[in-house]
């Protein structure tokens, strides 16, 4: 019971915790993106043209980040610069798309940007590409 309330915790442990944080996250914004990409010309129609850059180039930025960097953070590879285009892509859903509704429309969306600061600010773990590659 001692153990339950202690504040301690082991290297382990966190790397265990940032290994099922990264794949969970990633493992679940993949499916956003893989849908996109499958069904590109269904969304390209309905899809906002952010900044003025066209619906396709957006669509294809927003499936770059949710698909291909949700799969470098589930590697562990280039894990922090990886956490960048999703971040930046869940702040434009969450204030454009979802009007800052944080807790109604946008809670997937706050979820989501909520796992990838943690990711962006805390690092991979030991249990990653990057872990290899730096040592």
């Amino acid at each position: 019971m001692k153990k339950l309330f202690s504040t301690k915790y082991s290297a382990g442990a966190f790397n265990a915790a940032m290994l099922f944080l990264r794949l969970g996250a990633g493992a679940l914004m993949i499916m956003h993106g893989y849908d996109k990409l499958v069904h590109f010309s269904a969304y390209r129609a309905q899809f906002i043209n952010f900044m003025g850059i066209g619906t396709t180039l957006s669509l294809a930025l927003v499936i770059f980040a949710e698909f291909f960097c949700s799969l470098f953070i589930m590697l562990g590879l280039f894990t922090r610069l990886a956490t960048i285009p999703i971040i930046i892509t869940m702040l434009v859903a969450l204030f454009k798309i979802h009007n800052h509704h944080f807790f109604g429309d946008g809670q997937t969306d706050s979820l989501f940007l909520l796992c990838f600061f943690v990711i962006l600010f805390v690092g991979p773990g030991k249990v990653s590409v990057d872990s290899m590659i730096g040592k």
